[in-house]
């Protein structure tokens, strides 16, 4: 074994300071991991109670009309007809339970026409008046487009007044910025902690800054491969 008590005392302050700093990186990166972790369990116990109290309730009301019309087409027809009105209701209602959850988990139009056409319609579709600006937006990583939209999307949530959504490339890196005016119910950062961890994990960094007005400022930034 090396000897080691001959070594000047600044080059083991310099060895033991870096292996406490080591130490702490992986401290932190396991807490940022665990963070992950329960986010992404929570959001499946959010989805299954979705399923179970949505979606599931209205496939059993289906089932159980479904047998009533079996047991009216021959007794009472026009019942029988009126009944299955109500069902054609009830699979419309199912459906956009449906689409409403696939919105949720990845909505389709992110996959198929990519980042800039997601944002426009989540602007169009927020409750407040909001302009997006991503004109000149490519196609990126799956998990990239990802991680931008439900950042926006999560900012979004909170605004009470109006809202300017931007993303534009740039120095090699995806840079996001949602400005909102007022804010709703779900006050300032909420969930947005979450989505900070998947942008670290990308090693990007999400930012959330105040300004007059009030007004909330949530930025971040992505690095793009070259």
């Amino acid at each position: 074994m090396a000897d080691n008590s001959h070594e000047p005392a600044s080059r083991r302050s310099d060895i033991d300071g870096t292996r406490n700093e080591l130490h702490r990186e992986l401290e932190t990166l396991r807490a940022s991991r665990a963070r992950m972790v329960a986010a992404a369990d929570a959001e499946r116990r959010k989805i299954e109670r979705e399923l179970h109290d949505g979606i599931q309730q209205h496939l059993v009301a289906l089932a159980v009309n479904l047998q009533l019309v079996r047991q009216l087409a021959d007794s009472d027809p026009s019942a029988g007809k009126a009944l299955l009105a109500e069902i054609g209701a009830d699979v419309r209602e199912a459906l956009d339970g449906v689409r409403a959850l696939a919105y949720e988990i990845y909505p389709p139009l992110l996959l198929d026409r990519g980042l800039a056409e997601a944002l426009r319609a989540a602007g169009s579709a927020n409750g407040a008046p909001t302009r997006v600006d991503v004109a000149a937006l490519d196609r990126y990583p799956a998990a990239v487009e990802a991680t931008v939209f439900f950042c926006c999307r999560q900012a979004l949530r909170s605004v009470a007044t109006s809202a300017t959504v931007r993303a534009w490339e740039e120095d090699s890196a995806l840079h996001f910025e949602v400005l909102s005016h007022g804010l709703g119910p779900e006050q300032a950062g909420d969930g947005l902690d979450e989505r900070a961890e998947h942008v670290e994990a990308l090693g990007g960094r999400l930012t959330v800054s105040f300004e007059p007005g009030p007004a909330r400022r949530v930025s971040g930034t992505i690095p793009l491969s070259p």
